[in-house]
């Protein structure tokens, strides 16, 4: 987390100000210190002002695009800032063709480059560098195609990848109606899937399912729509187009109907942020790399979705545009995958998006962004995914009739009863099922502060409010609780997961943090009170913890947590008896009862960099100290690259983790 955050204050440095203008009534009464001064935001803390820092970045995803245009001999690309200097000088641009139609995950067959000049322009030339014995798309003589590019600057550092189409074999224009991010499959049922999709250019989108119809979208860059009408098990080809020539086309099979029990498989991990060494392992905050071998190995074992719990990218960004670059390269590492089959999606600490004053402290004075509707950590993650929104389940309505918890508004720490205090759950807190499985998706990291006082105690001694790491707050965990009862009830679910970005038990990387922190309970979220006094909520991390396990206990049918954070691949088995509390630390007047077995699951290996083996007292007695398994609840510890599959069939469940970058079992 330290190095995140010193890259973001770094960011501090190179932005110019275009802060966003804001009047006292927009600053949520959560927060306190907070005024506005001269048009500006400021932290106010004992007696003190700090200034917010700069916002702007000159990188954006339109000028990572590159304002592509044709040329008589391909397509030049213009990579300028808002102030038109020109970027990447001396950089250079890569660019190949692809086969849309007759490969089923086409990638490109990188085979040119070209350097950027001092304009900031450089020319993929596809008249003279990618024809004849190198046209393999038959671009000559269909006067078509897609090209697709990269971005490196002047160190070589990739910055962006993309694709666009082409039309002509002479000279040639940019295909208005080019599909540039997706299809994506998303919230697969039985009867109906959301597609979604990026264009180049303000057009209608098509959905043209065979059997079924065409879905049009309205004119727009970005469409989704749902698709409805299918049958329940049923494998349909589907194609989506924008009004040009480009034509992207894939299939989905949809899902049995509920409790049907029939043989599936799915997939789990998380932590693909970017690992620690160049090129593709860190693309825009993102090992695109090893995301792209976890997807292709999960296509392989035919998966039905895949999970995906957390730090998908670097983020800690103070700038908006730098996130929308980072969730934008991890989109495009998936998609040829997630046009097949559902990528869920959950938030993890670092898709946290600031406001960052810099008090000089080591983290620097953040917190979660607001206006929260629009501008949150939360809001921006819902821009990019498609997750559920409104119950269909079982026919659960909660008492707002949503399928998420409304905000923590309401909850007894909310200061002001008629404002919005705190970010919404709209699609970052969810469930969903496939056949006879729910899989309820948590955020521990909600209206995260990364500087919260019981993170970084030494550090930080300023604070204005918000939620520490790994901390469930209330309404969220009252949601969880009545949708685990109503999940219990559903005769259609026979196994519930359960999953949240940071585990309950850590085993190593984030033993002094997680829901652990080193077995003290002084961490714990601060809020503004009335009065705008900053004051903390009654219970700390241990004994929310132990309230977070003794729900999913009281749960007749859940099984097993997915979750990432520690950078390793760890298999607990929570079970009676386990050693729970540090006694030297904090023991609550009445402790937890472990009533039954259920697992923690754990994978954050999708390329962030690996975390070792910690001692904590649920693991303290593993036999071989080497291969770190052989403990009566940790089961097994491995710093592999890991992707679980859970393999379902009726009421049995089996379990299997491969390395996607050796093909080796682990377990």
């Amino acid at each position: 987390m330290k190095k995140a955050l010193t890259i973001s204050l770094v960011y501090v440095v190179l932005l110019t100000s275009n802060i966003l203008a804001l009047t006292q009534d927009e600053i949520p009464s959560s927060l306190a210190g907070l005024k506005i001064v001269g048009n500006k935001l400021v932290a106010e803390i004992k007696g003190t002002q700090y200034q917010l820092a700069d916002e702007t970045s000159k990188m954006t995803i339109s000028m990572l695009r590159g304002n592509p245009r044709g040329t008589s001999d391909g397509i030049e690309f213009s990579f300028l800032d808002a102030n038109t200097q020109p970027m990447f000088v001396d950089g250079t641009l890569f660019y190949a063709l692809i086969d849309l139609e007759n490969e089923k995950y086409p990638q490109p067959k990188w085979k040119r480059e070209t350097s950027i000049d001092s304009s900031g322009r450089a020319l993929a030339d596809i008249k003279n560098k990618l024809s004849g014995k190198y046209d393999f798309i038959d671009w000559q003589k269909k006067a078509r195609g897609t090209l697709c590019y990269r971005v490196a600057d002047a160190s070589g550092d990739i910055e962006f990848e993309g694709e666009i189409g082409f039309i002509g074999s002479d000279n040639f224009s940019v295909d208005a109606g080019s599909i540039i991010e997706g299809p994506f499959l998303n919230q697969l049922k039985d009867k109906s899937v959301v597609i979604t999709f990026e264009t180049h250019s303000q057009k209608e989108g098509v959905v043209s399912v065979d059997g079924v119809g065409e879905f049009i979208t309205p004119s727009g860059l970005t469409h989704e729509i749902k698709i409805t009408g299918l049958t329940q098990d049923t494998l349909y080809n589907y194609s989506v187009s924008a009004g040009g020539q480009q034509i992207k086309k894939a299939s989905f099979k949809t899902a049995p109907t509920p409790g049907a029990r029939k043989p599936f498989s799915f997939a789990f991990t998380s932590d693909s942020r970017s690992g620690s060494t160049m090129g593709e392992t860190e693309l825009s905050g993102v090992n695109v790399y090893m995301m792209k071998k976890f997807s292709a190995l999960a296509a392989a074992k035919g998966v039905k979705f895949f999970q995906f719990t957390g730090d998908m990218i670097n983020g800690y960004n103070n700038a908006i545009g730098l996130q929308e670059i980072e969730y934008t390269t991890w989109k495009h590492a998936i998609a040829n995958y997630a046009s097949y089959f559902p990528f869920y999606t959950a938030m993890g600490n670092h898709e946290a998006l600031v406001y960052a004053f810099d008090d000089t402290t080591t983290y620097g004075l953040t917190i979660d962004r607001f206006p929260y509707d629009t501008f949150s950590a939360e809001a921006i993650y819902k821009k990019h995914f498609s997750n559920p929104k409104a119950s269909e389940v079982g026919g659960f309505i909660n008492p707002n009739g949503a399928n998420y918890p409304p905000t923590e508004d309401g909850a007894y720490y909310d200061p002001d009863p008629n404002k919005t205090d705190f970010p919404s759950y709209c699609e970052n807190v969810y469930y969903y099922t496939y056949d006879n499985i729910a899989m309820v998706v948590l955020n521990s990291n909600y209206w995260f502060s990364p500087n919260n006082p019981g993170q970084h105690p030494k550090q930080n001694t300023n604070y204005i409010g918000g939620n520490p790491h790994s901390y469930i707050m209330d309404n969220q965990l009252g949601w969880l609780k009545n949708t685990l009862k109503t999940l219990d009830e559903d005769k259609n679910i026979d196994f519930i997961f359960i999953t949240a970005h940071t585990p309950a038990f850590p085993n190593g990387g984030h033993v002094d943090k997680d829901m652990w922190f080193l077995g003290k309970n002084s961490t714990r979220p601060y809020i503004a009170d009335a009065h705008g006094n900053i004051k903390a909520v009654e219970k700390g991390i241990i004994d929310r913890r132990d309230e977070y396990i003794k729900i999913l206990l009281d749960s007749k049918k859940a099984v097993a947590m997915f979750t990432g954070d520690e950078h390793n691949y760890a298999r607990l088995d929570i079970a009676p008896n386990m050693p729970i509390y540090d006694e030297t630390q904090y023991v609550p007047e009445e402790k937890l009862v472990i009533s039954r077995n259920i697992w923690q699951l754990h994978s954050g290996t999708a390329g962030a960099p690996y975390y070792a083996y910690e001692q904590a007292p649920w693991n303290s007695d593993l036999k071989d100290s080497s291969t770190k398994e052989g403990g009566k609840y940790l089961k097994k510890f491995s710093t592999q690259h890991a992707l679980i599959i859970i393999h379902v069939d009726g009421k049995s469940l089996e379990l299997e983790v491969v390395n996607p970058a050796t093909l080796t079992r682990i377990e």
